[in-house]
């Protein structure tokens, strides 16, 4: 069992890492965000995706390329938008309220929980609950694997945060969103 979970963790964590561009939507998000705002709406995404993976099996991987090229372009679009045309006086992050919940979780949950779906991390994770029947411990080591990937990310991005002014930081943010979701619907006229 710890055997399986370590495997899980590895091999989600090193598939994740490349190519992937949720890598991009994080650091942008915390450039624009604070990092407990943004990492608590990516763990709550990256653990309801890899319960769909886990539960869904291999029907994620079968997901229409289509579908899920369209929907990441959306959500990435969707994303830059709101990043771009948050008010000047909400502009800083700092001066997001202190409570539990903020829009900014709900900007990062939604911008990874809503694009890449069927990705190399969750065919993995598919894969290895179909072959060893043990969902709980393969859900465990691929969202373990996310969420270290989510913090290095965040890490990143606020460290860019703390060197880039201010007034760079919107359209820096959203800019990249927009680029994603024009590398995502530039996939479908590839296909």
């Amino acid at each position: 069992m710890f055997y399986l979970l370590l495997v899980t963790y590895a091999t989600v964590f090193v598939s994740e890492l490349i190519g992937d561009k949720t890598i991009y939507t994080i650091s942008s998000l915390s450039m624009r965000f604070r990092t407990p705002s943004v990492f608590a709406g990516l763990t709550l995404a990256f653990m309801l995706k890899m319960l769909a993976a886990v539960l869904l099996g291999q029907i994620i991987a079968e997901l229409p390329t289509t579908f899920v090229a369209l929907l990441s372009a959306a959500t990435f679009f969707v994303t830059a938008l709101v990043i771009w045309f948050k008010k000047k006086d909400q502009a800083l992050a700092e001066n997001e309220p202190k409570g539990f919940f903020s829009k900014a979780i709900l900007i990062s949950f939604a911008a990874i929980f809503f694009s890449e779906w069927g990705d190399i991390g969750q065919i993995t994770a598919a894969t290895l609950t179909a072959r060893y029947q043990m969902p709980l411990v393969v859900w465990f080591g691929a969202t373990a694997a996310l969420i270290t990937k989510g913090l290095l990310v965040v890490t990143l991005g606020r460290g860019l945060r703390s060197r880039v002014p201010q007034r760079i930081l919107r359209p820096l943010s959203a800019s990249l969103c927009l680029i994603l979701s024009i590398v995502s619907a530039f996939g479908l006229m590839l296909k």
